[in-house]
């Protein structure tokens, strides 16, 4: 690791020049020196520390900080040490300039040949034949063309350069500007990321960017740390490093073994202060994300490292190289804005276990990559044939010879021929579908946004529509967080409300007082509320919050106590995890013996009590017998209210003889009961009726919960998930695991099948119960689809079930930074209204990317089908390739920004989901794209066969080359326009609802490409000239024109008329991959076959979907768990927030 150090200076000359300088700045201690002794372990740094500095404190007064006072909050002192020691912060990677994404969307395959086609028809124009022997090339060129016309020969191909260049320019700025908006999001939510640090004594929230070295920070259970540091004190921590060192199991660091914390690693039980050692790029974590030229100086090394990957992926030599892949992505608390495309092929690697590509993006590349096809073998046919008519009918049938001089008018022949191909290829070709997931993705996430939803992955969004369950939280997801005792079982007596200080013996009152305020996280306090007339400030854990207003309302003061007896002096903490259930604090009595307070789920500690205090104060024996009673007659009452019950309790030990401290069951049993408490966490007064949406919706909801199965089916039935007189279950986590397991104890899916389809509540569950659930609804095969499941965490240990399910949503208020990074989205409120807000988003994608389809399918049926047979019947297209190239643009991009902007309406929630075998195109869809082509192509064909009779005027068919433009064709052009401009506003509707109107003003950005789209052709059809092939039109041409585009809505109702289920002949498209293509193996080939598909279809596009991705991926603060989750997933320790299973 000493290379490690040294090479990766060489990015940074500042640290050189320090070298050189010892104790820059008055600080004791050089940046190099510090590098140093953070890449120690264990024994050896704590030698080092002795040898340097003689203890922490010592290391303290070199860096100028207080351990408990922590530095002055001066900004001069700050600046100066981060001009000595950096700042927290990666410089992230240069985004891309407009002109790289220019040249990105030039690689599109049909703008290609475009161009070349384009090219040579300049080229040609520009050639005049020498002689004048054109009577000798047939009267090919011959015609209504005089001088001027010759001229314009150039025009055509101008015209089709400048459309390619509009193309490019729109593609690029969408590409640039999403880049724009995410790199905002992203450092939007970066600033949001705070760590607790200790400065003139008082402990405030910073952003990670904003700690500097020797701040005295504060480390608790679920942090991620996001610089490196030595331990001062801690209470039973233990940390994974497994993002290090890639060991899974958790290093116990105390200030006497092992005090060194490390950056990018996560603190999975316990809590303690540590003063900051490195920040940024001197940090462990900074030192190899440098070498792995995160600043953007190493691209090419970093690719060809990336190469090599993929090749010898079993030598030892590249798993070590991956872990520093892995390493590289844990830096995300260190405002990385990118890790290069090397991670990005490990993190498919690595995710391709978690979810295959969404539902949706499979179905759309597979339809688009089908379509793709068609229309290449289309344009192929219309070329050939076009060419072959011409071949026979001058050379055969004239009986021409062909001629030196005749060879560039033949040339220019082929040209137009093959131009025509093109147009045919590029209206085929529906490079608008991945505009349209995109624009509608980004759109959602952007709105949803302001319902509280932050999407990390946007995938999320849209398979959110598909959601077949939800297995939620209790505890501030459908409660509101914000405890209260408001029973007590003191003293033999049971209060229903809060009691009287004075009703109590003031023995039983001093040592409940103490056992609240020691006994429980000096983060947790009540502070004083901020405005007049609100409730007090709850900060840190809620059950603890509710204990503490319970001495508050007792009349007593938990501040002084704590003052009295401070954290440091506390003499073993036992910290509150999933498996304990409880906590546990022992201090030293005055007289030298010791007295343990503990806290914890009553079942669990009641056990532990062997006396209880009576209603004078006394010890009085509590036996089994007594427990059963006061069960049955206290604890149960207090459940079916809903109640939460935690009992506290204390133990003595004299000081004759010290306990062994680390056999805990021992010390922490014979224990004297004080006093039982009911909490209550009121149900939020909107989640009732978003649960009954969900159930019209028809999603399931369950409740697992880490609380008393009465208190849970209470809770559940205030919140509708549970109706009196239903078929339903309610398990606790013992018994829900003797129904799915056998004699050997393997969780069988079978018996969990029986189990799953009506369970309703899991209460007293731990995560690994979570995690099993989620897995096997996930994996069964009973019903007719494959369930798609959403479900929400908080702690460290729902990671695993976070990751597993199909959308993890994690609490923004109180998960934890693990939590985060194992979802899909984020709930910035805690609310369980917020996932219904995201089911309805999520069915809203998808129906905008079907309105969308059913709109840009029908253009291209029509479009191809009227190029084709017109150049074969005519030999030249009715439309032509300026034309086309602008019907592209109004379909795709257009077309893709007002369908895909549509609001999401209640009425979506009043469908089942759709599941993930459901077609893309509905028969009702299939039914509405061939009936308005049929409309279509009868209008189009009448207007091109007898349409100059109909308006007397000159025909535009077998017009010579260079022709002027015909009024005949540009009505033909004008009409097709508008039928697309009216069945736009049909398109709106997908399951054949007969208002399309239907909230057409709740979408501005609708009605404003309608509109404008109406404008431009109007100029393009008056204005537009031989560039567009277009004569301006007669007011009364004009008004059929707009006749015939109406004559759509009118059709559309006809259409609506005819029953879906008469049409059995219609076939559905689009569908999914099915179950049989999905094995496990196959799964990461799918990946990479998708994705090949994709590059075949959306150059342009599918750079932003992997900028976006990235961005995404590391949207929320620590991009952490995706490299590394699925080694340590399922050994993540069950560690909780004090008292957070319990929800």
């Amino acid at each position: 690791m000493g290379d490690m150090a040294n090479s990766s200076i060489e990015f940074h000359p500042k640290p050189q020049q320090q070298r050189e300088m010892p104790h820059v700045g008055g600080f004791g201690c050089t940046l190099a020196e510090l590098r140093n002794l953070m890449e120690l372990r264990g024994v050896e740094a704590l030698q080092k520390i002795q040898e340097a500095y003689g203890d922490v404190s010592g290391l303290c007064r070199r860096l100028k900080t207080s351990p408990t006072e922590g530095l002055a909050d001066n900004t001069n002192d700050l600046e100066k040490r981060r001009q000595i020691y950096g700042q927290n912060f990666i410089p992230p990677k240069q985004p891309k300039t407009f002109l790289q994404l220019v040249w990105e969307a030039l690689q599109d395959v049909t703008l290609i040949i475009l161009e070349v086609a384009a090219i040579v028809s300049l080229g040609l124009s520009f050639y005049a034949p020498p002689g004048e022997e054109s009577e000798a090339c047939g009267n090919v060129s011959g015609g209504a063309e005089d001088e001027g016309e010759a001229e314009a020969g150039w025009i055509e191909g101008a015209a089709i350069l400048l459309s390619v260049i509009c193309v490019v320019l729109v593609t690029a700025f969408n590409d640039w500007s999403k880049e724009k908006q995410f790199r905002g999001l992203q450092s939007r939510i970066e600033q949001e990321q705070k760590f607790t640090v200790i400065r003139n004594g008082q402990l405030l929230q910073v952003p990670v960017a904003a700690l500097v070295v020797g701040d005295i920070a504060q480390v608790k259970y679920g942090d991620l740390l996001p610089a490196d540091g030595v331990l001062i004190q801690g209470n039973d921590l233990k940390i994974d490093e497994s993002s290090l060192t890639g060991e899974s199991d958790h290093v116990r660091k105390s200030a006497d073994k092992d005090p060194m914390l490390l950056s990018g690693t996560h603190v999975m039980e316990g809590s303690g202060r540590m003063v900051v050692t490195a920040v940024g790029v001197n940090s462990q974590t900074g030192i190899i994300f440098t070498l792995l030229g995160a600043g953007g100086e190493e691209e090419e090394k970093k690719d060809k490292k990336g190469k090599q990957q993929d090749g010898a992926m079993d030598s030892s030599q590249t798993r070590a190289k991956k872990q520093d892949g892995a390493v590289a992505m844990e830096m995300q608390p260190l405002k990385s804005a990118e890790g290069g495309e090397m991670e990005e092929r490990e993190k498919k690697k690595a995710n391709v276990p978690k979810k295959e590509k969404s539902v949706l993006q499979g179905k759309l590349t597979k339809l688009a990559v089908q379509i793709g096809k068609a229309g290449l073998v289309m344009s192929a046919i219309t070329v050939i044939i076009l060419v072959l008519y011409f071949v026979i009918e001058t050379f055969v049938v004239d009986g021409r010879v062909w001629l030196a001089e005749c060879t560039p008018v033949y040339v220019q022949y082929f040209v137009k021929f093959f131009i025509i191909g093109v147009t045919v290829l590029v209206v085929a070709v529906p490079e608008g579908l991945p505009l349209a997931v995109t624009i509608s993705l980004a759109y959602s996430v952007k709105k949803m946004m302001k319902d509280n939803n932050l999407v990390r992955h946007l995938d999320a969004c849209e398979t959110m529509g598909n959601a077949t369950a939800i297995c939620s939280d209790k505890t501030g997801t459908l409660t509101t967080n914000r405890m209260t005792v408001v029973q007590s079982y003191l003293g033999d007596t049971h209060y229903k409300e809060i009691p009287a200080p004075s009703a109590l013996t003031p023995k039983i009152l001093d040592l409940l007082v103490h056992a609240i305020s020691i006994n429980s996280a000096y983060t947790t306090k009540i502070l004083p509320p901020e405005k007049e007339g609100a409730l007090p400030r709850q900060v840190g854990n809620k059950t603890e919050c509710a204990l503490l207003g319970f001495v508050l309302d007792l009349k007593r003061d938990f501040q002084p106590v704590r003052e009295q007896i401070p954290e440091d002096k506390l003499y073993k903490v036992y910290t509150f995890n999933s498996v304990r259930k409880s906590m546990s604090t022992v201090i030293r009595m005055p007289d030298g013996g010791f007295r343990l307070f503990s806290k914890g789920a009553s079942e669990i500690l009641l056990k532990k009590c062997t006396n209880i205090l009576n209603s004078n104060g006394e010890l009085r024996g509590f036996r089994p017998r007594d427990r059963d009673d006061m069960v049955k007659k206290i604890i149960e009452p207090m459940a079916c209210d809903g109640l939460r019950t935690i009992c506290i309790a204390y133990r003595d030990f004299s000081a004759i003889q010290e306990p062994d401290w680390d056999n805990e069951n021992e010390v922490v049993g014979e224990l004297t009961c004080i006093a039982v408490v009911g909490i209550e966490d009121p149900v939020r007064p909107e989640v009732p009726e978003a649960i009954r949406k969900c159930q019209r919706a028809g999603i399931t909801v369950r409740m697992v919960t880490g609380d008393n199965i009465n208190t849970a089916r209470a809770i559940a039935a205030k919140c509708g998930i549970i109706h009196p007189g239903e078929d339903f279950l309610c398990l606790e986590g013992k018994e829900f695991n003797r129904r799915i397991r056998n004699e050997k104890g393997e969780i069988e899916q079978e018996r969990l099948d029986k189990v799953w389809p009506k369970l309703r509540v899991l209460a007293r569950s731990s995560p690994t119960d979570k995690h099993t659930l989620v897995k096997g609804i996930i994996d069964s095969t009973t019903g007719e689809q494959r369930q798609v499941v959403a479900v929400t965490g908080d702690g460290t240990n729902d990671g695993p079930a976070l990751k597993k399910a199909d959308v993890g949503f994690a609490m923004g208020i109180a998960g934890t930074d693990v939590a985060k990074e194992a979802s899909d989205i984020i709930l910035t409120d805690d609310n369980f209204t917020s996932i219904v807000k995201a089911v309805m988003w999520g069915r809203n994608v998808y129906d905008s990317i079907s309105k969308f389809l059913q709109f840009q399918l029908t253009v291209n049926v029509v479009a191809v089908i009227v190029a084709f047979t017109g150049a074969c019947i005519t030999q030249d297209s009715p439309l032509k390739a300026v034309q086309m190239l602008w019907v592209n643009l109004i379909m795709d991009t257009f077309a893709s920004l007002a369908l895909a902007t549509e609001p999401p309406t209640e009425s979506l929630l009043l469908r089942k989901p759709y599941g993930r075998d459901k077609p893309l195109i509905s028969r009702t869809m299939m039914k509405n794209i061939l009936g308005h082509a049929v409309y279509q192509l009868t209008i189009i064909f009448t207007l091109l066969f007898v349409g100059e009779l109909f308006f007397d005027i000159d025909s535009g068919r077998n017009a010579p080359l260079h022709s002027p433009p015909s009024e005949h064709y540009t009505i033909i052009f004008n009409t097709f326009v508008m039928m697309q401009l009216f069945n736009e506003i049909n398109a709106r509707k997908i399951h054949g609802e007969r208002n399309v109107f239907d909230g057409i003003f709740s979408n501005p950005i609708f009605c404003t490409i309608v509109l404008g789209t109406f404008g431009i052709q109007i100029v393009i059809v008056q204005f537009g000239g031989k560039p567009f092939s277009c004569s301006p039109l007669s007011t009364e041409q004009w008004l059929w024109c707009l006749f015939v585009g109406v004559g759509e809505l009118v059709w559309g109702q006809v259409i609506a008329t005819i029953p879906t289920s008469q049409l059995k002949c219609l076939k559905e498209a689009g569908h999914g991959p099915g179950k049989d293509e999905m094995t496990d193996e196959e799964l990461a080939e799918g990946e990479e076959e998708i994705d090949h598909a994709e590059r075949e279809l959306r150059r342009g596009q599918i750079l932003w979907f992997r900028g976006l991705n990235r961005i995404q991926t590391q949207a929320t603060g620590p991009r952490f768990l995706d490299l590394v989750n699925h080694k340590i997933a399922p050994r993540i320790s069950e560690a909780c927030t004090p008292f957070s299973v319990a929800k």
